[in-house]
């Protein structure tokens, strides 16, 4: 269709013509709706969606309507109840804590009648899909006209046994999950997307095409630097804040046991089980041996672990946010039943022990996950409340409880020493970004020995790499060092908190307990992803949080703590970006009374 082909959300200048469209389509050309004297089809959504557009030039081609599940309501309610379509968030106060819809409506899907035989309605199909996908969103819901069915079923969409009827038209209820749909599309239509994607101007604020792993990190920073390694000095001039690597350098006596021989320890081999790692790790936590087991980083213990313990039928319940590597092993790489826990902004996304005890009671878990201190939400549930919460839990639930911040709030709050002695616990905790690592890889998990020594068994040799070894003992050795460190980084990043809150009263930045903090933007005003692009352009990278959540709603960003320089240039580089986004202060409306945090949260 040319280059000319342009898809973006609705401006306001496209409301008048959309209106007037569904009016000519949906109540004369197809007699949904009865006629309206004004030739405006609205309703009570309208405002409150997003639209998306497909243009060429001056000339509007179709648009499809996204309803988003934090509006708390959608079309389809108009025709059923949620007894009737639980999907959309169940009435059963019992199952609210698990079931709060998370489901984004994709709903009139309409072309002008001279573009119906291009690619225009696949392609907001597609950008519906996207858009979506990048806000954190995991199921789809759609009404499809029963004429137009096998093309809704040829993209992935799924009949759920609901037929509704509106004037003259019948439509079958559909859904599929987001990770279906973009399996589908992308297995059915690669060729046709890669032509297209070098063809249409896509003013979304995703990438055209999804990621090829699914699975969401941070560190779109080391692209900058220069993956190949080539161009390594463009280090000094990156601003890394888009993972959470710690800002300061590992202690002196890592850095000298690196600098002692680093040919030797390049060229030759460990010892093959981290023996003296794993008696160190014993000695300065306390634990036994014989319940430890060492991994390259806790990514390899997580994959590891899981993949011994879980199978497509376990069910598994996460934390809504949480850490999203957890959802992407147990949900696309095996498979498991995932139920998520919601923790609330309301609540200061808090663990309400009394909730998730009764959801756990209820769900019969097979394992359940807790990032503790958790990312990205940088909240701490406190030890005693989750011994309490374990203590009360089924027999046959396996708890993981993920340490790797625990260094930032207090060391004897973890719970490797219940992990040790429990079978239904295991302690994983990094020592990457508490220790100035993240380069060398290293972690340890605790469990009771015969659990360990299980996994012990499925570890291949030499597990952690001379460096790395010689790195983690080093740092362990030190524990002044770090705790300095540690205070350093909650000084740092109080007066980042206050300097970011200072931009803009309409900003919302909460600070939590980590290394980290997270700032969400005004409704109404730009989005996430838009903040992040404008500010990579000064070279300063932040981390979009809204594909981990649907309850970010594409407004939050995560925001590592750096050192003073780098700190200031962060706000510089937001102040600046948020200047580009908003031409005129009231640009940006405020938000919702009860919404907005004054100045930061801890």
């Amino acid at each position: 269709m040319g280059r000319d082909l342009q898809l973006r959300v609705a401006t306001p200048e496209d409301l008048q013509w959309i209106y007037g469209l569904r009016h000519r389509v949906y109540a004369q050309e197809l007699g949904q709706h009865a006629p309206d004297p004004a030739g405006q089809l609205r309703d009570g959504l309208d405002g409150e969606n997003v639209y998306l557009v497909a243009a060429r030039g001056a000339v509007r081609i179709g648009f499809v309507s996204v309803t988003p599940p934090w509006l708390e309501r959608y079309a389809l309610d108009k025709y059923l109840s949620r007894d009737e379509l639980p999907l959309l968030g169940r009435s059963d106060v019992s199952e609210s804590d698990v079931f709060e819809s998370d489901v984004f409506e994709v709903r009139i899907l309409t072309v002008e009648p001279r573009w119906r035989t291009t690619a225009a309605a696949f392609l907001l199909m597609y950008a519906a899909l996207r858009w979506i996908a990048a806000r954190g969103g995991r199921q789809v819901v759609a009404m499809g006209r029963t004429d137009l069915l096998n093309m809704y079923l040829s993209a992935g969409l799924r009949p759920v046994g609901r037929t509704v009827h509106s004037g003259a038209l019948t439509f079958e209820v559909l859904t599929a999950s987001v990770a279906d749909l973009t399996k589908v599309t992308m297995d059915r239509y690669r060729t046709t997307l890669k032509r297209l994607g070098s063809e249409v101007d896509w003013r979304l604020d995703m990438p055209f095409a999804p990621r090829p792993d699914g699975c969401e990190h941070g560190g779109a920073s080391f692209t900058a630097i220069g993956t190949d390694f080539r161009s390594l000095h463009r280090r000094h001039q990156i601003v890394a804040a888009d993972v959470l690597d710690a800002w300061f350098p590992p202690a002196p006596g890592v850095r000298a046991a690196l600098a002692e021989d680093p040919g030797w320890a390049a060229r030759t081999s460990p010892p093959t089980g981290a023996e003296g790692l794993l008696a160190e790790i014993a000695t300065v936590r306390g634990l036994p041996t014989e319940t430890l087991a060492v991994g390259a980083g806790s990514s390899d213990l997580i994959f590891r672990a899981f993949g011994r313990w879980l199978t497509p039928q376990s069910r598994v319940l996460l934390m809504d946010p949480g850490y999203g590597e957890y959802a992407h092993v147990t949900e696309r790489v095996i498979g498991c039943r995932v139920d998520r826990f919601r923790l609330r902004r309301e609540d200061g996304w808090r663990i309400d022990s009394a909730r998730l005890s009764a959801v756990v009671r209820a769900g019969h878990y097979d394992l359940v996950v807790v990032v503790n201190p958790n990312n990205p939400t940088g909240r701490h549930a406190p030890a005693a409340e989750l011994r309490s919460l374990i203590a009360t839990a089924p027999a046959r639930t396996r708890w993981w409880i993920d340490e790797a911040y625990l260094g930032h709030v207090d060391l004897t709050e973890s719970l490797a020493g219940l992990a040790a002695t429990d079978p239904r616990v295991v302690v994983c905790s990094s020592l990457s970004k508490m220790y100035a690592l993240s380069g060398m890889r290293a972690a340890y998990l605790v469990a009771e020995p015969v659990t360990a020594a299980q996994l012990r068994r499925w570890t291949p040799p030499w597990p952690v790499s001379l460096p790395a070894q010689l790195a983690a003992v080093a740092a362990l050795r030190d524990p002044a060092y770090y705790s300095e460190r540690w205070l350093r980084t909650r000084a740092l990043r109080r007066q980042l908190a206050g300097d970011l809150a200072g931009l803009d009263e309409t900003l919302v930045v909460e600070e939590a307990v980590a290394n980290f903090l997270t700032v969400t933007l005004p409704s109404g005003g730009p989005s996430a992803a838009q903040l992040v692009t404008e500010c990579r352009r000064r070279d300063v990278y932040l981390r979009d949080l809204s594909p981990l959540s649907s309850q970010y709603q594409g407004r939050t960003v995560r925001i590592a703590v750096k050192d003073t320089a780098e700190n200031a240039r962060i706000v510089a580089a937001c102040e600046a970006a948020l200047n580009v986004l908003r031409p005129r202060p009231a640009s940006l409306a405020a938000m919702p009374a009860g919404v907005r945090a004054a100045g930061t949260a801890r």
